[in-house]
């Protein structure tokens, strides 16, 4: 049987990625054939394998679902102070995690999937891959301001200058924006660094995937076609490339720091 590093075989099995596998072997969270697993080791898929406490089971097919997740439902597997996750929402026969993250007050598309080498690609991109989101503020946003934001800003309480997006006013109190990054809340930190507060956000597209029709509450698993072009998009977003002028920018300002 062709041997499968570790790591990798317990992200085709929807275990966790690759990157949470290498903390859970080297923490001691993993067994194969009832001894502590080493970094790097090798498998065929015929060991007992245990990961923090639970038989780990073999590959399944791999899924991409698009959920439309409501505002309230909170993205973890595990929390007891939230009162709806996505593990209580989504019945699917099959196990599958979040591949980013979408905060508790938004709504909108979120990924889920077993795959953990489209999660790992997911997270790992330099440069980014395009989100796409709907926002309502709680005034007129000024198109000057709209500029800013699509330029890049310093969000103070983070330390960090956000990279440049594209922006478009669609209302007096509204506008969609396109992002290449997932910092934090950024949209509701970049709204309250400008004077805004966010009344309304939903994310309505991730890279070539859209959120469309779908009802609030309900998820599809996404066409081959959907997952090939997804792929296909990441690899590309995923080349090394410039740093942004966000990057820039923060680059200086510790440089600075540092003379001081």
């Amino acid at each position: 049987m062709e041997l499968t590093r570790l790591n990798k075989y317990l992200a085709s099995c929807g275990t966790c990625s690759r990157r949470e596998a290498d903390k859970l072997i080297e923490s001691g969270q993993v067994l194969v054939n009832g001894m502590p697993a080493q970094m790097g080791m090798l498998v065929d898929g015929t060991e007992e394998i245990y990961c923090q406490g639970k038989r780990v089971k073999g590959q399944e097919r791999k899924v991409l679902l698009l959920y439309h997740k409501p505002a309230g439902v909170t993205c973890t597997e595990k929390d007891s102070h939230a009162e709806k996750t996505i593990a209580t929402e989504v019945d699917y026969p099959i196990r599958v995690t979040y591949a980013g993250r979408l905060d508790k007050e938004s709504k909108g598309l979120l990924l889920l999937t077993n795959d953990g080498d489209l999660i790992d690609e997911m997270m790992r991109g330099r440069n980014g891959h395009e989100k796409e989101y709907a926002v309502r503020v709680n005034k007129t946003i000024l198109a000057s301001d709209l500029k800013k934001m699509s330029e890049g800003l310093f969000l103070e309480d983070l330390g960090v200058t956000t990279k440049p997006c594209k922006t478009r006013k669609t209302g007096e109190r509204t506008f969609r924006i396109t992002l290449t990054q997932g910092l934090n809340r950024q949209i509701r930190r970049m709204c309250e660094t400008l004077g805004y507060r966010v009344v309304h956000l939903i994310r309505l597209r991730v890279v070539n995937l859209e959120l469309g029709d779908l009802p609030e509450g309900t998820y599809r698993e996404a066409s081959e076609e959907e997952v090939r072009q997804l792929w296909e998009a990441l690899r590309v977003s995923n080349e090394p490339g410039k740093k942004s002028e966000g990057e820039k920018k923060d680059w200086r300002r510790k440089k600075s720091r540092q003379k001081k």
